[in-house]
């Protein structure tokens, strides 16, 4: 199998010598799961294959799913909030897309250590191999669920359609993937320590859904009640996906607030995980 054979590759430099200091060691990590990208782009798309082998629709199930969650809601809460449907339609889809790659991702990066525990004691490979296998499966995933978006250009293209404000699209998937790699770290390790916390993270995604303009635009609350969408860390990041896929750019304290919140998760997951890496195995 052509993933076994990379998986046999043996490894020229050892990321576990004791001569490096843990920062070394954290830094080479890193490196090393970069340079493998292979192993976790092909343990990413095996991951969606076997989850659908022998189905007729395979992956495409996924994309049937959001496609019928999304325009269900769209219809049922658009007549609810009496919004016109050419609106709230792009706006709801666009913003579940979102969420659904947001919050599949936290939920899946905060049980990596604990789901791949045997593959972590059998094979000496980067904890951030995992890691990144996890955040591009998800990305996989958001991209087949992107077909959902097609009737909404056809239908809605008033409020929605394609130009070159979408293009913008992908460095804000990229800055997302950054963010899933080094947050989604920070969750596995704490999640391998505490195993409660994997059952609090799912329970408080649900809660955040609620209150995260996703359903609901803004403007819909008074001045002095913004602060829930403002101090809400993953509303921009939301933002930062919906409005290329609804044909805008998205403003610019949006995108001040995403890099921000980059810079933040990066220096402070680094931090952690080169203090505690060496104590990951003897948590699993």
């Amino acid at each position: 199998m052509q993933t076994e054979s990379i998986l046999e590759i043996p490894q020229e430099k050892s990321i576990s010598s004791p001569k490096k200091s843990n920062k070394t060691l954290a830094f080479y990590d890193f490196k090393d799961g970069l340079i493998k990208w292979r192993i976790w782009f092909l343990l990413a798309y095996q991951d969606i294959r076997l989850r659908y082998r022998r189905s007729i629709l395979g992956p495409f199930w996924l994309t049937l799913s959001m496609a019928i969650t999304v325009y269900s809601m769209g219809f049922l809460y658009g007549h609810l909030f009496h919004i016109e449907l050419k609106d709230y339609f792009p706006y709801l889809v666009a913003g579940m897309l979102a969420w659904s790659l947001i919050s599949m991702s936290l939920n899946d990066l905060t049980d990596t250590f604990i789901s791949y525990e045997s593959l972590l004691k059998e094979i000496k490979l980067p904890y951030t191999l995992h890691i990144q296998r996890i955040a591009v499966r998800n990305m996989l995933i958001f991209f087949h669920n992107m077909i959902v978006m097609l009737p909404i250009y056809v239908l809605f293209h008033e409020s929605a359609h394609l130009n070159v404000h979408t293009l913008f699209l992908l460095p804000c998937l990229f800055l997302i993937y950054i963010n899933a790699v080094f947050f989604g770290l920070l969750l596995a390790m704490i999640a391998a320590r505490y195993r409660d916390i994997s059952q609090l993270i799912k329970n408080l995604i649900q809660v955040v859904f609620f209150i995260t303009p996703v359903m609901w635009n803004p403007s819909v609350l008074p001045a002095n009640k913004l602060f829930f969408v403002w101090g809400n860390p993953i509303y921009p990041f939301v933002e930062m996906i919906r409005a290329p896929l609804l044909g805008n750019l998205p403003a610019f304290s949006i995108i001040a607030t995403s890099l921000g919140i980059t810079v933040l998760t990066i220096i402070f997951s680094f931090i952690i995980f080169t203090r505690y890496r060496s104590r990951i195995i003897y948590w699993l």
